[in-house]
């Protein structure tokens, strides 16, 4: 998602438990000065084959096999970069396995409480890692929740829905379709009056458990709408995430019919049948919406180990 709509939440202090893992392992440690004077040749050959033994079963967490991942899928990303398909299919089977309680939420917490009908529900969105090369972090959307109409240029996104239900609608340019700078679908917007045809690539619910997302650069539905018809979580990893100094901005976009244009644009230049005129629409660039809230909130799931 833009980073318009994102809060700068960069890490979080764990001072406290790594006190509390110290001081476990000191006690854990203590032992009688007899029993530790006794066979103390025996007493650290065990102790190092238990130490062996730890290293051979240590479970890697799945959050932390994610990041891993991450590093080697995106370790030479770009504006443009499409990771190759063997890479893609890495990354996605494991982000299917993620489950909520993998990254420490659950349903029942604030972020998903229904809010008031007078105004569009608050978002939160809880930062994990960023990274010039890569991002990751989880939308917590409540029930009638918006992430409006928005693109991810020269990025690749996977996207996996933890919990809930979802509505995805999302749209492609049409190659080589005329675009309408006359057609001024909203004077009040103050980006571009232009309009431009794009192709609708879905446009359904999604209801979890279910498989990754993906989008690309050019296609698969790299301008994307989400509405939560229930509470809903989704855990995005953008490669790479965006940048404004890079010239990878966040716009948001009005979606219109395709028959409010097509007359202004020429039927001759845009030729579609009459059965397959609602698989398209006019985009055309808006503000940021102003109803669109976008708190920022502790990431509370398992430690990552960037080392």
């Amino acid at each position: 998602m833009g980073r318009a709509t994102v809060a700068d939440i960069k890490g979080r202090d764990f001072s406290e438990l790594d006190k509390e893992a110290k001081e476990n392992t000191e006690n854990t440690n203590k032992g009688s000065n007899t029993n530790k004077n006794r066979n103390t040749t025996t007493s650290d050959s065990r102790g190092r084959k238990n130490r062996r033994r730890q290293k051979k079963t240590m479970v890697v967490h799945p959050v932390q096999r994610l990041f891993d991942a991450c590093k080697d899928v995106f370790a030479h990303a770009g504006t443009g970069f499409v990771p190759p398909p063997d890479k893609i299919e890495q990354l996605s089977a494991l982000l299917d396995d993620i489950k909520p309680v993998d990254v420490g939420l659950s349903p029942r917490m604030s972020f998903f409480s229904p809010q008031a009908a007078r105004r569009a529900p608050t978002i939160t969105y809880l930062h994990i890692h960023e990274c010039e090369k890569f991002s990751m972090g989880i939308f917590c959307l409540p029930p009638s929740g918006v992430l409006p109409l928005h693109n991810h240029p020269g990025m690749t996104v996977f996207s996996k829905l933890l919990f809930g239900t979802m509505h995805i609608k999302s749209y492609d340019w049409v190659v080589g379709a005329p675009s309408n700078a006359s057609a001024v679908a909203e004077p009040s917007q103050t980006q571009c009056s232009e309009v431009r045809l794009a192709k609708v690539k879905v446009d359904s619910n999604l209801t979890a458990p279910c498989k990754t997302s993906i989008l690309y650069p050019a296609d698969g539905g790299n301008m994307h709408c989400f509405t939560a018809v229930t509470a809903c979580a989704v855990l995005d990893v953008l490669g790479p995430p965006y940048s404004d100094a890079e010239g990878r901005h966040c716009t948001y976009y009005l979606a219109y019919p395709f028959t409010k244009f097509s007359d202004d644009t020429g039927d001759e230049q845009v030729s579609i049948p009459d059965e397959e005129k609602n698989n398209y629409a006019w985009l055309q660039e808006r503000d940021k919406p102003e109803d669109l809230v976008v708190k920022g909130a502790l990431y509370t799931g398992p430690v990552i180990r960037e080392n």
